[in-house]
């Protein structure tokens, strides 16, 4: 679990603070993602390096994965899932094993538990000593949401992305 404090304004104005937690299953519920504390975070790295393979990967299987070794068809798939899941600040050239997991998972149409992986990333960052930023900030504030139900919200500073 993590353990969260937001401050925010009572009815008269004055600053209060709302503890609330969530874990693996509030991430799984609050992102809809259909996985289960069953399905695996590792996928077989055969199978993995199998897959690297058929998408064009150019260099040696042990060396660092990069965008630019995989095939034009792939790379924007790798581009979208670096900068959308990625738990570092920069090396956006750089493929993580566990984002090749979740390549893999979604092209070989696998089971895989991104919950448990999204939520592990979380805690790392907040159990991190230096420098923390914050990571995933949509799942945070869909997290924040879903936990505290009267939080104020100005309508100018909200994005509306139901249509």
């Amino acid at each position: 679990m993590i353990h969260a404090v937001l401050r925010k304004k009572d009815q008269a104005g004055k600053d209060i603070d709302v503890e609330f937690e969530f874990g693996v299953g509030d991430v799984r519920r609050v992102l809809d993602s259909q996985d289960s504390d069953n399905d695996p975070t590792i996928m077989f790295e055969r199978l993995a390096k199998g897959l690297w393979c058929r998408m064009g990967f150019t260099r040696h299987l042990n060396v660092k994965m990069l965008k630019t070794n995989f095939s034009k068809a792939y790379r924007y798939l790798l581009h979208c899932m670096v900068h959308s899941l990625s738990h570092r600040k920069g090396a956006y050239d750089e493929v993580s094993d566990y984002i090749m997991n979740i390549v893999t998972s979604l092209v070989l149409n696998r089971r895989y538990n991104i919950s448990q992986v999204i939520f592990e990333y979380m805690k790392e960052n907040c159990l991190a000593k230096g420098d923390k930023y914050i990571m995933y900030p949509g799942f945070v504030m869909m997290l924040i949401n879903d936990k505290i139900k009267d939080l104020p919200k100005i309508r100018s500073d909200v994005m509306d992305n139901q249509e």
